[in-house]
């Protein structure tokens, strides 16, 4: 098992063979692994006994380039406002993308009420990955209009690369705490990490970068300039 901190790699198919009985190709590495999220609802103080839960807006999302770094796939929430969207020159959100390669598992509006799963999940199966995708890049925003919320006030948000199941995590080979990491403090969004395919293989960068961008469409336009 190798557990990846901020800076590391490791090669989908050299560095890890498929452990027997796993989910991936025998002999392949890891071909299907997920991305997940989890997060608590924010405890405010109140006149009553029991401390207010508020609920907490995370957003999981990933965006897909091709060698000449233009955006041709993405998955975000079709929640976001379409005339946000279009503002910036995005389109609808989608949460499978082209060829069923990745697939979200929907978008969570309040967040958990403990830290025993994830609340969002991207799962991939890179043998279906749509083969003009050269990079793809995995990041988290929070979505709320308070200009004091961050991502240091939320119980155990955390996000992970995993491989398994979403209802069965069998090894962890990427983590970040981002509630206990002060980098994150007075931010509301951040880059985990990205796919990148060299000479017809997948390697997995961990970035764990916090951004000062609030908002999706700012977020996408700052990956566009620095991450791909």
């Amino acid at each position: 098992m190798i557990n990846l901190k901020k800076g590391g790699r490791f090669n989908l198919k050299k560095d890890l063979p498929a452990p027997a009985g796993g989910s991936n190709v025998s002999g392949a590495g890891i071909v299907r692994f997920c991305v997940g999220c989890k997060w608590g609802k924010i405890k405010k103080k109140s006149m009553f006994i029991f401390d207010k839960e508020v609920d907490v807006d995370l957003d999981l999302s990933c965006v897909m380039f091709n060698d000449r770094h233009e955006m041709i796939d993405w998955i975000y929430s079709p929640c976001y406002n379409a005339k946000y969207l279009a503002s910036y020159g995005y389109s609808k959100g989608k949460l499978v993308s082209a060829g069923g390669g990745l697939q979200h598992s929907g978008d969570d509006l309040a967040g958990g009420t403990d830290s025993s799963a994830d609340n969002e999940i991207i799962q991939v199966d890179i043998s279906k990955v749509n083969p003009d995708v050269s990079v793809i890049i995995f990041f988290l925003n929070y979505v709320d209009e308070d200009n004091n919320a961050d991502f240091s006030k939320i119980p155990y948000a955390s996000i992970r690369l995993f491989e398994g199941t979403p209802d069965k995590v069998e090894t962890i080979h990427a983590t970040y705490n981002v509630a206990a990491d002060p980098a994150f403090k007075n931010t509301k969004s951040m880059i985990m990490g990205k796919l990148v395919k060299q000479n017809g293989q997948w390697a997995f960068d961990a970035i764990g970068d916090a951004l000062k961008e609030d908002g999706l469409c700012e977020t996408i336009n700052k990956i566009k300039e620095s991450y791909v």
